[in-house]
């Protein structure tokens, strides 16, 4: 008796972007979902999957910015190139006429000046392929359009992606306010899954601001996707091959994989009363008033909770504070460090070095990172109970 042999799933190559120093973090992420022959990048990585790992990337990823879906590649010479090149795409494969669509364009290190040219003479050979053969054309609209394409070109290699994720995907949907330096989702949820948290042990924010490190650490803890916040509003959804049963199931499986009866303590503090209050709107809107506690509190009052766990701030780098008060705000992050969270790992995401070093504790680690264009540690110190010296002695004893 003959079997006919169980044909492989095709595998689609897409392309994951993020944020500098979150690469390894997001490629965890990527192969915890399945996807296949992942590669890192610089602020992306590569990857392989199906149409449903597709969808539950951008419903689950936590430290990705966008999706994107490569489907044409080639060389250029100059701008007649580049036009002619574009007008060899079948357009209407990835656009109706009657959608609207955008360019974004990155440009490096090529003859090839400016990005904005760039994405001008594509959206113009697209339009042109239209109304050649229709007689009609889609519209651009550069604030919410149906189809988002991303160009990159590398020297004058270029690389046409259609972009799944739509908004980028660290609006979650969930922050209604912020304070007046607010931490990415993408960055606050990086950071997180940088310090190793075991989602068990507490977590404590004492300068929570308007809690982004306190959201994003809830929904960790209680395996909540961040897509589901924003379940109809994905890139993907406007392409012509959109599956809306596979992508119902992977809604519903994301929904049942939460963790709504997970026990953890997840506290957050700020001594301004209105940061509190936005932390309070945006952790309810959210829907995880139940997970998290904030209280008004003086930084040098907040208090660990148990013998261990993690404390984690993000504290001003000085742009509008006096250097002096900054390094005296710096040196208070280090007292409270050792007098009140004796046992915990501490972290300490920063931008200013210099102040920083008034913490007077030593690092354990050192993680490069970006916060927009502000180069950035996340500095991790461990707080031992009695001396270093003392834990070194009783370990070795046992």
């Amino acid at each position: 008796m003959a079997f006919s042999p169980v044909s492989s799933p095709v595998l689609t190559p897409y392309l994951a972007t993020t944020l500098f120093g979150l690469e390894n973090v997001l490629a965890q992420e990527l192969e915890a979902l399945g996807a296949q022959n992942i590669r890192l990048g610089n602020r992306a990585v590569e990857f392989s999957g199906d149409q449903p790992l597709l969808y539950k990337a951008n419903i689950w990823c936590r430290t990705a910015i966008r999706i994107l879906k490569p489907f044409r590649t080639f060389t250029v010479r100059d701008e007649r190139d580049l036009y002619r090149q574009v007008s060899k795409i079948n357009w209407s494969d990835y656009i109706h006429s009657d959608q609207t669509f955008a360019i974004q364009s990155v440009v490096s290190q090529s003859t090839f000046e400016h990005s904005l040219f760039v994405s001008q003479l594509t959206k113009d050979a697209i339009v042109d392929q239209f109304r050649n053969r229709t007689g009609q054309r889609p519209s651009v609209n550069v604030e919410s359009p149906d189809v988002r394409l991303n160009l990159y070109m590398l020297e004058n290699r270029v690389t046409i992606s259609l972009d799944a994720s739509g908004d980028s995907l660290h609006r979650r949907g969930y922050r209604q306010q912020t304070n007046v330096a607010p931490l990415s989702e993408v960055l606050a949820a990086g950071i997180l899954m940088l310090t190793a948290w075991d989602k068990k042990v507490p977590l404590i924010d004492p300068m929570c601001g308007s809690g982004t490190f306190l959201t994003e650490a809830a929904l960790l803890a209680h395996n909540i996707a961040p897509g589901l916040y924003r379940r109809n509003h994905f890139g993907f959804m406007n392409w012509p091959d959109f599956d809306e049963n596979v992508y119902q199931q992977v809604l519903a499986s994301a929904e049942a994989a939460q963790l709504p009866d997970k026990e953890v303590d997840i506290v957050g503090s700020d001594i301004d009363k209105d940061y509190i209050e936005a932390a309070r709107k945006n952790i309810t809107y959210a829907g995880l008033e139940d997970y998290i506690r904030v209280h008004v509190r003086d930084l040098k009052d907040a208090q660990g909770i148990g013998e261990k766990g993690v404390v984690l701030v993000n504290p001003p780098y000085g742009e509008r504070i006096h250097p002096e008060n900054l390094n005296q705000l710096y040196k208070l992050i280090g007292d409270t460090f050792k007098t009140n969270f004796a046992g915990y790992d501490a972290f300490v995401f920063t931008g200013n070095l210099d102040a920083a070093k008034h913490i007077g504790l030593k690092t354990s680690r050192r993680i490069p990172l970006y916060n927009g264009p502000i180069e950035c540690r996340l500095l991790k110190y461990e707080l031992y109970r009695g001396t270093r010296k003392q834990v070194t002695e009783a370990v070795q004893e046992r």
